[in-house]
C-alpha cells in the first residue's frame, strides 16, 4: 500500500535514476537499455550478469554505476586457481600480546562491499563459483560455523565472456537462476563507436557526482515491492513463466519443440518485481503489462534450457522469448486504461476509509 511519503519516495527514486543515467552518461557511451536494466535490478534488489564480448565497457559500467551510488565497490577477478575462501575471507589464529592467549579472528574477504564485480565468472571451477551461493541469496557468508552478515545492499554483478569457451567453467543452472537478470552487452552502433573513440583517446577523465547513498538505496528499494499491480497484470506474468514449461497442456508448439526446460517460480516473481522497479524509475505508481514485457528477456534467457534440435538449428532463447511475447495476448486488448489506474491509484494511496 502506498502512502504519501510513498509517493514522495517513488518521485525521488524517479528523480535520481534521471541524475544517474546522466552522470553515466560521462563516462559510457550509448548502451542505454543496458544501464537501465542494470539499474533495475539493482533498485529491486536483485543480481545482475552481464554478458558481451571484451571491450564493451562492462566492468567500467559497474564501477560507475558504484561511483555514482557512493557505495563500496569490490573487484573479484574469477581465475582458475581462486578458492573460495579467497571471496569470503577465512580464519587466522591472533595472539594477545598482553595475555599470551591466541583466538580465531575472522578477517572479511572481498564480498563484503556493496557492489561485488564478479569478473569473468565463469572462469573458475564450480567449488569457487558455489561460494558466491550462500552470500547472493542469504546475504551472508559462513566462516568456521559461523555466520557473518554482509552490508547493505548488497548487489552481485557478473560479467561473462560467451565467446570463449575453452578453460571456463558453465555456471550451473542452480546458480544462474539466483541472477535476476541475465542482460546482453552487444556492439555500439558507428556514431556511438566514433564517439567512444574520441573520448578513450584524448586526455579526457569523466568525473560522475555521487547521488544516493547506501542508507537511501535501502529506503528506496523498500518502495519497489509497495508498488501495486493489477491481478490481471500478475497473470500475465505468470503465464509467460509457465508457458515455457513442456509440459504444460497449452504451451506453444515451438516451445515443445526447442525447450528442454522452462522457467521456475523464479522467473514469476522476478518479472513482478521487475516491472515493479522499471515503473518506478520512470515515475509511475502501478506496474504495466508493457514493464512485464520490457523485463521478460534479461529475466527468462537464462531459465530456458533449449534441446538439441534448438542447437542443431540455432534457435537461441532470446529467440523463444520473444515468439513467446508476441504469442502471449495481452490480457487486456488496446492501450493500458490510464483513467482506471488512476483511479484504483487514488484508492490506494489515499484509502476510502481515511477520511
Amino acid at each position: 500500500m502506498l502512502q504519501d511519503n510513498d509517493v514522495q519516495a517513488v518521485e525521488r527514486l524517479h528523480e535520481a535514476y534521471h541524475h544517474i543515467t546522466r552522470e553515466l552518461a560521462r563516462a559510457i557511451v550509448g548502451q542505454e537499455q543496458v544501464i537501465e536494466q542494470l539499474l533495475i535490478a539493482m533498485f529491486a534488489r536483485g543480481h545482475c550478469l552481464l554478458v558481451g564480448v571484451p571491450g564493451l565497457a562492462k566492468t567500467l559500467m559497474i564501477r560507475s554505476v558504484a561511483d555514482a551510488l557512493t557505495l563500496d565497490f569490490s573487484r573479484i577477478q574469477f581465475t582458475p586457481d581462486l578458492m573460495p575462501s579467497d571471496i569470503t575471507g577465512t580464519e587466522v589464529i591472533q595472539e594477545d600480546k598482553s595475555t599470551g592467549s591466541r583466538e580465531f579472528r575472522f578477517l572479511p574477504g572481498p564480498i563484503f562491499a556493496n557492489i561485488v564485480l564478479a569478473d569473468e565468472i565463469n572462469r573458475t571451477p564450480p567449488k569457487t563459483q558455489a561460494a558466491l551461493l550462500e552470500a547472493m541469496q542469504e546475504h551472508q557468508v559462513t566462516a568456521g560455523g559461523k555466520r557473518h552478515q554482509l552490508t547493505e545492499p548488497f548487489f552481485v554483478l557478473a560479467t561473462q565472456n560467451p565467446i570463449e569457451q575453452e578453460g571456463t567453467y558453465p555456471l550451473p543452472e542452480a546458480q544462474l537462476d539466483r541472477f535476476m537478470f541475465n542482460v546482453m552487452v552487444d556492439y555500439p552502433d558507428e556514431e556511438e563507436e566514433l564517439e567512444i573513440v574520441r573520448r578513450t583517446t584524448a586526455d579526457l577523465e569523466a568525473k560522475i557526482t555521487a547521488t544516493l547513498d547506501a542508507d537511501q538505496i535501502v529506503d528506496l528499494t523498500k518502495i519497489v515491492r509497495k508498488v501495486p499491480i493489477a491481478e490481471h497484470i500478475a497473470r500475465y506474468a505468470l503465464k509467460l513463466a509457465r508457458l515455457t514449461r513442456t509440459q504444460q497442456p497449452d504451451a506453444p508448439d515451438f516451445i515443445k519443440e526447442y525447450v528442454m526446460w522452462g522457467a521456475g517460480p523464479r522467473a514469476s516473481q522476478y518479472l513482478v518485481l521487475g516491472a515493479k522497479a522499471r515503473a518506478v524509475l520512470q515515475g509511475r505508481y502501478y506496474a504495466s503489462q508493457e514493464d512485464i514485457r520490457a523485463v521478460a528477456l534479461p529475466v527468462l534467457r537464462h531459465r530456458i534450457k533449449t534441446n538439441f534440435n534448438a542447437d542443431a538449428e540455432g534457435v537461441t532463447t532470446d529467440e523463444i522469448v520473444r515468439r513467446l511475447i508476441d504469442t502471449v495476448p495481452r490480457v487486456v486488448e488496446g492501450p493500458e486504461d490510464d483513467a482506471s489506474a488512476g483511479a484504483i491509484l487514488a484508492d490506494v494511496i489515499r484509502p476510502k476509509d481515511a477520511g
